[in-house]
């Protein structure tokens, strides 16, 4: 088995806590490294699960198209800015956060009061409170994967949450570029791989977290795990009076006269034996061989027919 080494060659963070991690996979076989680097890229855009705020909840309002007294921003506005809310932890049913904070000014995300979960921007901007009026709203965050769209309008549950678009991916942009090297006299490929999160997640942790989807994903195709046995038998778990004879795909000839035999289902078939369909008009020799190939070819074994 060759092997390869990773070697972690840059890990930074900027002012808003956005992470970028830069990796390098080498030696790999001619070929393997674009279909590494692509298989990392769709796994870490798309299967890593983050979390995301779904909903807002705020007295007397219904929709997402109005403006709030003594609030600089109208409600559409306060959506897009909590959309920016970077947030950080481990769930497995949806939660209700909340902001209630005393006028006059600024709400950020550090005004979000929840347990559990860690704000990884806290100095998101997201309004502003004009006078000395008390601000509340109700702010339902749920785990994803990927992004979720919803339909304007649409209440998310019966406790009038306005729905918003989720973006669940902590990975925000995975670039990767593949070198020519020669490694022992052989000429071999180098990955350079560049990945960027939101900072709910290291670099590192993304690209091992996708790595053992990867490997989860590919197990039931090893030597190791597959037994051939299980493959080649696994269109039998069906019941054969599910399967019909149209699966079969015989010759017009031979299907008209299965069914004007009332012969609908393999199962119905199997209980005939060859003189039997011998019997029926219009079905002789070439139409019985044609049934018994189309058996072996649909099930994968030597299905007789009744003796």
């Amino acid at each position: 088995m060759n092997y390869f080494d990773i070697n972690c060659v840059e890990i930074k963070k900027n002012e808003y806590n956005e992470e970028y991690g830069c990796f390098i996979f080498e030696p790999l076989e001619v070929g393997q490294a674009v279909t590494l680097g692509n298989s990392l890229r769709r796994v870490l855009l798309s299967d890593l699960p983050g979390l995301a705020i779904v909903g807002i909840r705020i007295p007397g309002i219904n929709y997402e198209f109005g403006q709030l007294p003594n609030i600089r921003e109208d409600i559409l506005e306060i959506i897009l800015n909590l959309k920016e809310v970077v947030l950080k932890g481990d769930i497995n049913q949806p939660i209700v956060a909340r902001i209630k904070k005393q006028g006059p000014g600024l709400i950020t995300a550090s005004c979000i009061e929840v347990s559990g979960i860690s704000i990884v921007n806290p100095n998101q901007y997201i309004g502003t409170i004009m006078n000395n009026e008390v601000f509340e709203i109700e702010i339902k965050i749920q785990k994803g994967k990927n992004y979720e769209l919803i339909k304007s309008g649409k209440l998310i549950s019966e406790n009038n949450f306005i729905p918003m678009d989720a973006i669940f991916m902590p990975v925000t942009k995975v670039h990767y570029e593949v070198e020519s090297i020669q490694k022992n006299g052989k000429l071999s490929e180098r990955l350079i791989f560049n990945l960027w999160t939101n900072g709910s997640i290291t670099p590192d942790k993304a690209l091992f977290s996708a790595g053992d989807i990867l490997r989860k994903l590919l197990e039931p195709l090893s030597l190791n795990q597959l037994n051939n046995t299980q493959l080649k038998f696994k269109k039998n778990k069906r019941k054969l009076s599910d399967i019909k004879i149209e699966e079969l795909n015989l010759s017009s000839r031979s299907y008209n006269a299965l069914k004007r035999a009332e012969i609908h289902s393999i199962a119905q078939l199997i209980t005939y034996s060859l003189n039997d369909l011998k019997e029926i008009k219009n079905f002789g020799s070439k139409s019985i061989h044609e049934v018994l190939v189309a058996l072996k070819n649909l099930l994968e074994i030597n299905l007789k027919l009744k003796t």
